[in-house]
């Protein structure tokens, strides 16, 4: 009989397939990229938050609507509640997209978007007269989880 000398090519590939698996499985945990994914989504919801502000109010500007308290513009054929031509906290889920359906409230009443059990999140404040004059609607990212706070 002849002696073995090595590993044929049948196990190195089997020992390869299994490594990948694991690396697949195993590394997000490891590496936090699960956490990383969800900062970024939260970065990114803010991103369009302001975005769709802003656009909100330009229409709201050319439409007039940007100086009253109380106004109304149409954003795709539905009649939206402005602020100084900022969206409200109740309208805002009508110029964007998914806002109610896709993101969760981890702040009861405080206005919040994010990940439920997840502590990074963005909070919308309604555009207000101060002074007499109007102070922009404001979009921040909060929380505790690490690269969370955006720097505005």
């Amino acid at each position: 009989m002849k002696k073995q000398g090595g590993f044929t090519l049948i196990e190195l590939v089997v020992v390869i397939v299994i490594l990948g698996i694991l690396a697949v499985t195993a590394a997000p945990k490891f590496l936090n990229l699960q956490d990383d994914a969800k900062v970024s989504a939260v970065k990114g919801l803010a991103g369009a938050m302001k975005g769709a502000a802003g656009i909100t109010y330009g229409k709201a500007a050319v439409a007039g609507e940007e100086s009253k308290e109380t106004g109304y513009i149409t954003v795709d054929g539905v009649s939206t509640a402005v602020k100084y031509g900022y969206p409200t906290n109740d309208t805002l889920g009508d110029v964007v997209d998914g806002l109610d359906s896709d993101w969760t409230t981890p702040i009861s009443g405080a206005n919040t978007y994010g990940y439920a059990g997840f502590d990074c999140y963005v909070q919308y404040s309604e555009a207000q007269l101060s002074g007499g004059v109007a102070i922009p609607a404001k979009v921040d990212v909060l929380g505790s989880a690490e690269n969370c706070v955006l720097n505005n």
